[in-house]
């Protein structure tokens, strides 16, 4: 029973890593990243429908992004819901794709990125600490059935995990960290 609560709690933590993961592609750098347009969906035919399901992105230059509608009839909605999304990008239409050039950061705006990419690490954190606070308290549920020794261990394996995918956090925020100062 407490092996399946530990990796339980561990499989949700690796989600809650791999969530901020996705979360860090979402903050732009100097480079163009396809993973920037992962939040923008797209008004089609009255229905939200997200933007990887309505056009080819390419990156066919490190400061570009090349967007390709499917549907010719819908490049005046890619671009105002790029627009929408307010990424700081500027799209450029030519009548058949999207160009969306890069601007290189500046230092002002790379501090904000920082700020921003340290809170979505926090809310990573967080998480993880709330999956290890419910999977302690269903641990100390088990109080009577198991003995007070297998809880305590099994609570010292919980912190054990707690604090790796906590470490794994900030390796991935200094990475990003380093992504974003870089010229």
């Amino acid at each position: 029973m407490i092996d399946e609560l530990l990796s339980d709690a561990d499989e949700r933590m690796d989600g809650a890593v791999d969530h901020t993961i996705g979360e860090f592609a979402t903050v732009r750098t100097g480079r163009a990243n396809p993973q920037i347009l992962q939040r923008v969906h797209v008004d089609y035919y009255g229905a939200k429908t997200p933007l990887q399901q309505l056009a080819s992105i390419s990156v066919p230059e490190p400061r570009m992004l090349l967007v390709q509608p499917f549907d010719k009839g819908s490049l005046a909605d890619v671009e105002k819901a790029i627009i929408a999304a307010d990424l700081g990008l500027s799209p450029s239409n030519d009548g058949t794709v999207i160009r969306l050039a890069f601007p290189a950061l500046t230092e002002e705006r790379r501090r904000d990125l920082i700020k921003v990419a340290r809170q979505m690490a926090e809310e990573g954190r967080v998480s993880v600490r709330q999956i290890r606070r419910s999977t302690k308290d269903d641990i100390e549920s088990l109080t009577g059935e198991v003995s007070d020794d297998d809880i305590r261990r099994a609570e010292s394996d919980l912190q054990d995990k707690t604090d790796a995918h906590t470490a794994r956090i900030d390796q991935l925020l200094a990475a990003k960290e380093q992504e974003l100062l870089e010229v």
